[in-house]
């Protein structure tokens, strides 16, 4: 663009700016819940689901009493959960899926059926590979697996079927194949854009979904069985969080209005890809990386709590005044997910020899929520959320930053095909909340009577 156009869309802008601002004033004026929640962090509701529920409060008498988060799907406590697969030795990833899509758990026959079929549907054609994932390689993994999702729609026949039989179909496949277009993505970028080599590895019928991603990313193919334990752990924890994160009600949203499978999940990736929600695991490790890099000593509380403190202050990192990592729209006391993971890694942390730096991500967990009730108004107390470790541990499992959300979806791909089933069972009304108008009455000018811009 010329120098005069670049000028002419900054004016642009402006004006685009100032007709769009709304005084902070009338959202308190109009009772308006900003986000679609109240101070105290509660979400507004919007709708009722089976499939996963968030509990961060307890009712004593008529009182609402702040306590440990507890994350539940279909019923079951996530640490049931997890204390069951990883007591009897297995991976719970594929039992998962089951749960959250069907309502029940499965027996040892049901669960191996289902992990077949999955394996079954972890295809994708050579030419599909060349020319939506390879030919047209993206400097976003996200947008990436977004648009190789639209180009499987092409590839369906029964794209615009929306019958349950149909999008049940449509959901398994894409469970099964995420890992296949995230893994895929990211060594087309590799090549592309960081000028390594090209490396394809087709997926192992014999591997479960962790091991298998393992197997498709790294060259020589190899991991370690508590590498895959780990990895099929974060999946398992990040496969369902309620209808009332952004993404599912992203998912929620769409699905509504009767458009197909294919375009309801690319809306859920460009959700979750946003730095506020899926994205938020890599600002955590960047942040990390900023913090030791300023610290002389990192088993100096003192350094670490004036660090902490400039990142509120928007001296520090990114200078947007959060620590990110800590807080959670729901959870106060703690999020069971961050509590899990944080137990699990401590002794892949040892293998890599990476104590220390497990120990100051321990300390950075207990400091920051002394130091951000201290420096501002809490409506509820803050904790470790579960993007605070989530990041860490794929830097552990030598998982490359670009693909820390894409992981993230690969897993959150499971609660999203979920609720898209419950709202298509449940619907047949198009979900459109209230906007208030508080624009200032105007009149329309004829052309020649409008001033001459200056």
């Amino acid at each position: 663009m010329t120098n005069t156009t670049n000028a002419f869309l900054e004016r642009l802008c402006q004006k685009a700016i100032n007709s769009n601002l709304v005084n902070n004033d009338l959202y308190v004026k109009y009772e308006v819940k900003r986000g679609l929640r109240d101070l105290s962090g509660r979400g507004v509701l919007a709708g009722l689901t089976n499939i996963g529920e968030v509990q961060a409060y307890s009712l004593e008498g008529d009182k609402s009493v702040p306590g440990p988060g507890r994350l539940i799907y279909r019923g079951i406590d996530i640490k049931d959960m997890v204390e069951g697969f990883l007591g009897e030795g297995r991976n719970g990833f594929e039992e998962t899926c089951y749960l959250l899509m069907f309502g029940d758990l499965p027996n040892r026959h049901e669960l191996d059926a289902f992990r077949n079929l999955l394996i079954s549907c972890r295809t994708l054609s050579d030419d599909f590979i060349h020319d939506s994932i390879l030919k047209l390689s993206s400097r976003d993994i996200m947008n990436a697996m977004a648009q190789s999702v639209l180009a499987l729609y092409v590839m369906d026949e029964q794209s615009d079927d929306i019958s349950i039989l149909n999008v049940l179909r449509q959901s398994i496949y894409l469970i099964a194949v995420f890992p296949l277009l995230a893994a895929y993505s990211y060594r087309a970028y590799a090549y592309r854009y960081m000028r390594k080599s090209l490396v394809i590895h087709s997926p192992n019928p014999e591997l479960d979904t962790a091991a298998n991603f393992l197997h498709m990313l790294r060259r020589n193919r190899k991991y370690t069985p508590l590498e895959e334990q780990l990895l099929d752990l974060v999946l398992v924890l990040h496969a369902e969080h309620g209808g009332g994160n952004n993404s599912t009600f992203t998912t929620h949203v769409v699905t509504s209005s009767g458009t197909d499978t294919y375009a309801v999940i690319a809306a859920a990736l460009g959700s979750l890809k946003g730095p506020r929600h899926g994205g938020a695991n890599a600002k955590v490790v960047q942040m990390f990386d900023d913090m030791k890099k300023q610290l002389t000593n990192w088993e100096d509380e003192g350094q670490i709590a004036d660090y902490l403190r400039k990142l509120l202050n928007k001296e520090a990192f990114d200078r947007s005044g959060l620590i990110y990592g800590i807080g959670h729209a729901v959870y106060s006391v703690s999020d069971p997910r961050a509590l899990i993971l944080r137990d699990q890694m401590e002794k892949l942390a040892g293998e890599k020899g990476l104590e220390e730096e497990m120990r100051l991500y321990l300390t950075v967990e207990r400091l920051a929520p002394e130091i951000i009730s201290s420096s501002k108004k809490m409506y509820k107390g803050v904790s470790a959320n579960v993007d605070f470790y989530s990041g860490f541990l794929y830097r552990l499992l030598g998982i490359p930053m670009e693909l820390f959300t894409p992981l993230f979806a690969m897993s959150r791909i499971v609660g999203w095909c979920a609720h898209r089933i419950e709202e298509l069972a449940n619907g047949g009304k198009i979900i459109r909340p209230a906007y208030k108008s508080v624009a200032k009455e105007n009149t329309y000018v004829l052309m020649a009577d409008r001033p001459d811009a200056p």
